[in-house]
């Protein structure tokens, strides 16, 4: 029984709770006066999540540490100037699809997701490198303050220089691993819903930095599991070191203390009714326990059977189940099947009625799912070997079972072979569900050497993509009758620089003889629905929703959702077109500085607005 605390409340372990909710990583242990360890404030990490520089000042702490890591922590609260440009040609079915596929550094495309989707992702899985040596890393621009990042981002990446080969001679072999993944993981926590989990696959190289890297990130609470993954079907003959290394790891951590698994779904194919019990359905199971007569001398007895007074004894090693009380009771009530002979073993019946849930637990141990599954599937597809190791699709749909409801999200922000995206169209043809993937891949470019060279492919983004063109049509082929709405398409967004010119954030940068060419602030190869991304993503507002154009007195006019915002970036817009805009009533709208002549033309738009949608938020670019 608990007791009453009765004090007042502590407020100063309310105060560490509420900032343990947004900064986890910052709540740490640390020794009191009294000797004892208590919950305290990491106030240098605090400092540097809170500053747009790098903030000086370790103390000595349990935590885990790296050369770099203070970069790591300013990268991922660092903005970037930077959007999502859609690519129509490259898309499937682009009006009508409710999945992603995003071309781009994985780190500026979740920084850009975090308005959009904060807190509505049901489970993001990443596939990292695992730091072997022999795989590459992201190199991220750590090293500019805030000023320098704004006044720089603008520019084009040269992807060449971002992934580099991280080797074992590297002195920062761990440590350039651990600055490229802290980052993306920190945003990944912040997409979550609450009960949602991030997944990660890795292997022996990385695992124990990782779940010290995850316990910081979200909290030692936040870990579920760490599953052990038989990806070897037969052990490898050629390790010259004898060992056959046949395992990889997934760790599971979630966001809070509401996420679970639903557990595997329950074989009642076992359970019969042979005698026509009148309890119904049942199966036979040993009584046997596991104590030896040292351990348990209690469940060590003999019991008898009524019917042929055949008496039986357990084995030395093992005893019975249950005592001797539960033991005669099951006996009385014919729960206890006895052998005809003495040379037999007692069972028990156990009544389907019995079963306290429909499901069982998910086991750490999977075993029956082997990288060479992932290979086949893809050659299946492609007719050759395009991807190395890909992962077997049905590993990944085990846990979009056990997490996603039926119209979760999940992200995948190393996307390689598409598995994921595969898996959801899978799992989604088989119970009429409408979950969304969206799916992370920078544009990295394929060897020359490659099959996939071969094939005509030149990066691995597009590979991705057609992988998931090709499964669509599978599973739409094998699911015709059951499944013909399946939403096997995706949306192409790119990451790009800002549609906007460089005044637009600057403007105190500008040169007087600068102003003629900057007249106009965005900048002259984008379009309007360039724009209305960019839009859709500062807003907040869903990328996959419906986009309809209209033209409404000779200018385009975009409707997103039916009214959720409409969007009008054309020049010298009449105040009868706005009228029109208005009548709709759309939640938001948005137009560009330059569709009014003058300020007062900008303000009678405000005036027409606020007659006919007052409770419309409107803005301008």
């Amino acid at each position: 029984m608990d007791k009453l605390k009765m004090h007042s409340q502590n407020l100063i372990e309310r105060n560490i709770a509420l900032i343990e909710e947004f900064f986890p990583n910052c709540v740490t242990e640390s020794n009191s006066k009294d000797g004892l360890f208590k919950q305290q404030i990491d106030f240098d990490l605090l400092r540097q999540e809170l500053s747009s520089s790098i903030v000086e000042g370790p103390q000595e702490r349990y935590h885990l540490n790296w050369p770099g890591k203070r970069d790591a922590i300013l990268a991922s609260n660092t903005p970037v100037l930077k959007t999502l440009r859609p690519y129509r040609e490259e898309s499937l079915n682009f009006d009508s699809t409710e999945n992603l596929f995003i071309e781009g550094d994985n780190l500026e495309a979740l920084k850009l997701l975090q308005e959009t989707y904060l807190n509505k992702v049901k489970m993001i899985y990443f596939d990292p490198p695992y730091n072997t040596g022999n795989d590459f890393v992201y190199r991220d621009a750590f090293d500019l303050s805030l000023e320098s990042y704004l006044g720089s981002s603008n520019q084009t990446d040269n992807l060449g220089s971002r992934l580099v080969a991280n080797t074992e001679s590297n002195g920062r072999f761990h440590s350039d691993w651990l600055t490229m993944l802290y980052p993306r993981l920190k945003l990944a926590r912040n997409l979550l819903q609450d009960d949602g989990i991030v997944l990660i696959s890795i292997d022996d190289n990385e695992v124990h930095n990782l779940r010290k890297l995850c316990d910081e990130i979200f909290g030692e609470g936040g870990f579920l599991a760490e599953f052990v993954w038989k990806c070897r079907q037969f052990t490898d003959a050629r390790s010259g070191d004898k060992i056959s290394t046949d395992h990889e790891y997934l760790v599971c951590y979630s966001r809070s203390d509401v996420a679970s698994f639903r557990g595997n779904t329950r074989d009642e194919s076992k359970y019969k009714n042979p005698d026509r019990d009148p309890r119904g359905p049942w199966m036979s199971r040993s009584i046997l326990g596991l104590a030896t007569r040292d351990q348990r001398p209690n469940l060590h007895y003999a019991i008898c059977d009524p019917s042929t007074g055949l008496q039986f004894s357990p084995p030395e090693n093992t005893g019975w189940r249950y005592g001797k009380e539960r033991m005669n009771q099951l006996i009385d009530e014919g729960c206890i099947l006895f052998p005809s002979s003495a040379e037999g073993r007692p069972r028990e019946k156990k009544f389907r009625e019995d079963l306290e849930s429909e499901f069982t637990s998910f086991p750490t141990i999977i075993d029956g799912i082997h990288t060479s599954h992932g290979t086949g599937e893809v050659r299946g597809l492609f007719g050759v070997q395009v991807f190395d190791f890909p992962k077997p699709i049905d590993l990944i749909r085990k846990f979009l079972e056990q997490v996603l409801c039926s119209d979760d999200t999940v992200i995948d922000a190393f996307a390689g072979s598409c598995t994921t995206a595969h898996a959801v169209m899978k799992l989604n043809a088989s119970d009429e569900g409408k979950r969304r993937y969206i799916m992370i891949q920078t544009n990295e470019p394929i060897s020359e050497s490659s099959n996939a060279r071969k094939e005509g492919f030149s990066s691995i983004a597009e590979l991705g993509r057609e992988r998931i063109r090709r499964a669509g049509k599978k599973v739409l082929s094998e699911n015709a009758t059951t499944a013909p709405n399946l939403d096997v398409g995706f949306r192409v967004l790119k990451l790009d620089t800002s549609n906007m010119k460089d005044v637009y954030y600057q403007p105190d940068a500008t040169k007087q003889s600068d102003l003629f060419s900057l007249v106009e602030n965005i900048k002259q190869d984008r379009t309007s629905e360039d724009l209305l991304f960019q839009v859709l993503l500062d807003w907040g507002v869903d990328l996959c929703l419906s986009i309809a154009r209209e033209s409404i007195s000779g200018h385009e006019v975009f409707f997103v959702d039916g009214n959720a915002l409409a969007a009008c970036f054309d020049n010298d817009l009449s105040e009868e077109t706005i009228k029109v805009i208005a009548i709709r009533k759309p939640l938001r709208a948005i137009f560009r500085d330059a569709s009014f002549a003058n300020d007062s033309a900008k303000i009678n738009i405000e005036q027409v607005f606020k007659f006919h949608s007052p409770s419309t938020d409107l803005k301008c670019i």
